[in-house]
């Protein structure tokens, strides 16, 4: 089975006045289809640079990265934008929702941008708004909503387009422990039920209990690998 995303040997490194910053050094990685991988690690680590690297909104200054079959590492802007639309979701720490559109608005936003037929965004959206448990909420702005819900339709955005690949930065990082674990919840049915790779950081080790496999970043670095695949 063809990995649904692979790092391998990748770096990034940032320049400052006070000499290079190694966010990431040599990271290899490997998450199949239908599986949970938790990233580990202090702020500081590299998980957001890491995830950034992943999914294409940053490029390394070394090794490559493939999603599926592409190695996105080869890619120019312009593919490597239609790979983020098309097979990479992002769920953010913030939720990232524009609080003058509706949940439904919201979660049609990258399908309108894919310019999908508007019968087909209608029944895409609507499907991933029922898949989150928020169909009779489509209505209803951000600041509506509560902070779970909110986290729920940035889930829905991030799985309308049908990508391989979810990567989720600290999403529940502004939520109560109760609140995150509904959340982890719906990200855990979506990697079983929809066959997605996700990849989740996140401090709470509760959270992290509920990966197929975790990994521990310490300066950029994989420091260890838990589970069952190999990092």
């Amino acid at each position: 089975m063809t990995p649904a995303i692979r790092a391998e040997r990748v770096s990034r490194t940032f320049p400052s006045p006070a000499g290079d910053v190694h966010a990431c050094v040599d990271v290899d990685l490997t998450v199949a289809p239908g599986e949970l991988l938790v990233v580990r690690g202090a702020s500081g680590a590299g998980k957001t640079t890491l995830l950034n690297l992943l999914g294409g909104l940053d490029r390394p200054t070394g090794g490559r990265v493939w999603v599926g079959e592409v190695e996105t590492t080869a890619l120019d802007e312009d593919a490597l934008a239609r790979m983020r639309r098309e097979h990479v979701g992002f769920v953010f720490q913030s939720f990232g929702l524009l609080p003058v559109l509706t949940a439904s608005e919201n979660v049609e936003l990258p399908l309108r941008i894919a310019r999908i037929d508007p019968r087909e965004r209608d029944a895409r959206v609507a499907e991933a708004l029922d898949l989150v448990g928020l169909g009779a909420h489509a209505a209803q702005r951000p600041g509506e909503l509560s902070g779970g819900q909110q986290q729920r339709v940035g889930i829905a955005r991030a799985v309308v387009a049908r990508p391989r690949v979810l990567l989720a930065d600290e999403p529940t990082g502004q939520l109560d422990s109760r609140t995150a674990a509904s959340i982890m919840d719906v990200i855990e049915d979506l990697v079983r039920t929809q066959g997605l790779a996700a990849v989740v950081t996140t401090h709470d080790p509760l959270l992290a209990a509920r990966a197929d496999r975790v990994i521990e970043l310490h300066d950029g670095r994989v420091t260890s690998s838990s589970g069952g695949g190999t990092a």
